[in-house]
């Protein structure tokens, strides 16, 4: 058994200027069809978004729906040759129906309604679609010497959603990794470390001795990188540039998002060169050079 259901009761209509672009159906001597006993008309089939069509116009409304229903015109849309479509099929479709103003040469149109077509629901409409009051009062133009032209416009929606799934991650002990940099004043290009995991990441930080960018000649510049990411990836971390003689380290704290467009995020002015470079400010102590890291991944997007 099919079953069938009206969209909602009230629905939204705007006035176009531009006929529908699927199906249009002429009805001559629309008051003959109660006299004929035709209380629902089935139109011939269309094709739109790759599959057939039909309208089914109800002229004393949808019995189905209900009483209230009488003194309006319904009309539905219904799917058809659905038996060569697979098993569990769904079709999302946003569809219009359209009523012709033969006055103002326009169409009274309901703003676009989505609906899911399914085997069990192939039929979906609006069962208040307009007022036989309205329709039948020839001043407003919908019904001219007893003719009237209803339309439709189907579209298919495409099945190309993007899925995403955030986990965020309850941590209370952040890593931490501790590296040395021996014969620190020999370094020319940039230093990188070897590579740590952190919330099943990949990471390294690189350095550069001499500045990197507007650095450059000033500054050491710091760097956390995400290796080869496998999802985006959000990390609180702090990098530590270790004071050797005292307590009073140079450090960088931030909370970023990796991923594999942006990877990496640092401080192009970390310390300055004359800082460390001044022997009795204890940040090279025989030419080593001690940097810290504690990071702790927040969130991961797939």
């Amino acid at each position: 058994m099919t079953m069938t259901s009206a969209a909602d009761e009230v629905t939204a209509m705007e006035i176009r200027e531009a006929s529908p672009a699927h199906f249009l159906i002429k009805i001559d001597s629309f008051c003959l069809l109660e006299k004929c006993g035709i209380d629902k008309y089935e139109t011939k089939e269309f094709a739109a978004g790759g599959y057939k069509w039909k309208l089914i116009i109800y002229p004393n409304g949808d019995n189905n729906i209900g009483k209230d229903s009488s003194d309006y015109v319904s009309v539905h849309l219904a799917m058809r040759d659905t038996s060569s479509l697979p098993a569990n099929w769904e079709v999302n479709v946003v569809f219009s129906i359209f009523l012709f103003n033969q006055i103002s040469a326009n169409y009274l149109s309901s703003l676009g309604i989505t609906r899911r077509f399914l085997e069990m629901k192939s039929q979906w409409g609006l069962s208040k679609f307009i007022s036989k009051k309205i329709l039948l009062d020839p001043s407003n133009g919908y019904l001219v010497d007893d003719k009237c032209v209803f339309g439709a416009e189907v579209f298919v929606v495409a099945r190309e959603t993007v899925t995403e799934c955030l986990y965020l991650k309850n941590v209370d002990i952040p890593y931490k990794h501790d590296f040395k940099i021996s014969n620190f004043s020999k370094l020319q290009a940039a230093w990188e470390s070897e590579k740590f995991t952190a919330g099943d990441q990949d990471w390294n930080i690189c350095l550069y001795p001499k500045g990197n960018g507007k650095g450059a000649g000033r500054y050491v510049s710091i760097f956390l990188q995400c290796i080869e990411p496998k999802n985006t990836v959000k990390a609180c971390f702090t990098i530590w540039v270790k004071n050797q003689i005292s307590d009073r380290h140079n450090k960088g704290t931030g909370t970023r998002w990796f991923s594999g467009s942006t990877s990496s995020w640092g401080w192009i002015s970390f310390i300055e060169l004359t800082t460390i470079n001044d022997p009795k400010k204890g940040f090279i102590v025989n030419d080593s050079f001690l940097l810290d890291i504690e990071i702790s991944v927040l969130a991961v997007s797939q």
